[in-house]
């Protein structure tokens, strides 16, 4: 009975250290900013070929409304 309420006491010191320790946390904080990069990056392509289909699109239309002199 002693050999497990010390397991259980020693494991509960070693969750509490790692929960504790900071050393990850610079690990983390930069997945989260190279999330945020990406997310931003795919946002703003997005955005771009959006734009950029809208004037094509304009383009055609405009293109497709000369009449044909044939």
């Amino acid at each position: 009975m002693l050999g497990l309420y010390t397991k259980i006491q020693s494991g509960w010191v070693h969750m509490t250290r790692r929960l504790r320790d900071e050393t990850g946390a610079v690990a983390t904080e930069y997945a989260l900013l190279l999330v945020l990069v990406a997310l931003a990056i795919i946002a703003g392509a997005t955005a771009l070929g959006i734009a950029i289909n809208a004037k094509m699109d304009a383009s055609a239309t405009k293109l497709d409304s000369i009449p044909n002199p044939a």
